[in-house]
């Protein structure tokens, strides 16, 4: 098994199923000690299999317990934490735009529409998911005008295209809105609150 690092406040290793840096710092910076590593699912195959009525809140839920999973075998007694975030609105699910056109396509489509952010955290040790949590996010995009759309893509490549809505809070995106109902960190894609209480009452961190 991989030696990993932790700290004096943390009582285990932690391993993240991501590479995204969103994720990564919004851990790193409430003082857990992580190493991250890619999962290597087919997260398309994995919804195509669930069949066509799949909700959003589901479908995170399950491609979070499958990040964790694959991970799990590389690090023997080893919580791996593994997140996802679904986009949703109006019935249909929405993925990452592909290309800047695609990404126009999509905001366009976006506006003036409220859509629901389903974030999903899970916890597997050893192949067994010990735990799991799901909670979503309302956000209403105001109206935004073709020219407003232009120049927002073209100056978010390509850091947009890594985002299921195509923004990020924390920056421009937040120009996108004008009201959102929801957590914070389930925005940015993981719910950072109930897995530190978790940890907590887990022992993996101080309490």
């Amino acid at each position: 098994m991989t030696e990993l690092p932790y700290g004096e406040f943390q009582t285990a290793p932690l391993v993240l199923a991501s590479q995204s840096p969103v994720r990564a710092s919004l851990l790193r910076d409430a003082g857990l000690k992580i190493t991250t590593t890619s999962a290597d699912i087919d997260e398309r195959a994995v919804e195509a299999a669930m069949g066509s009525d799949v909700n959003g809140e589901d479908l995170a839920q399950v491609l979070a317990e499958a990040k964790a999973g694959d991970v799990s075998p590389r690090f023997a007694d080893t919580m791996i934490i593994g997140a996802d975030q679904t986009l949703t609105c109006e019935g249909q699910t929405l993925h990452k735009a592909d290309s800047d056109e695609d990404l126009r396509r999509k905001l366009l489509w976006l506006s003036g529409r409220t859509h629901t952010l389903h974030a999903a955290i899970a916890v597997v040790r050893n192949g067994e998911t010990i735990w799991r949590h799901t909670d979503q996010a309302q956000m209403r995009m105001r109206k935004l005008s073709p020219e407003f759309i232009g120049r927002y893509v073209a100056e978010t490549l390509p850091e947009s295209l890594s985002s299921v809505g195509g923004y990020q809070l924390e920056g421009i995106g937040s120009q996108l809105f004008d009201q959102i109902e929801g957590d914070y960190f389930t925005i940015l894609g993981l719910p950072l609150l109930p897995l530190l209480a978790w940890l907590r009452a887990e022992n993996v961190l101080m309490s």
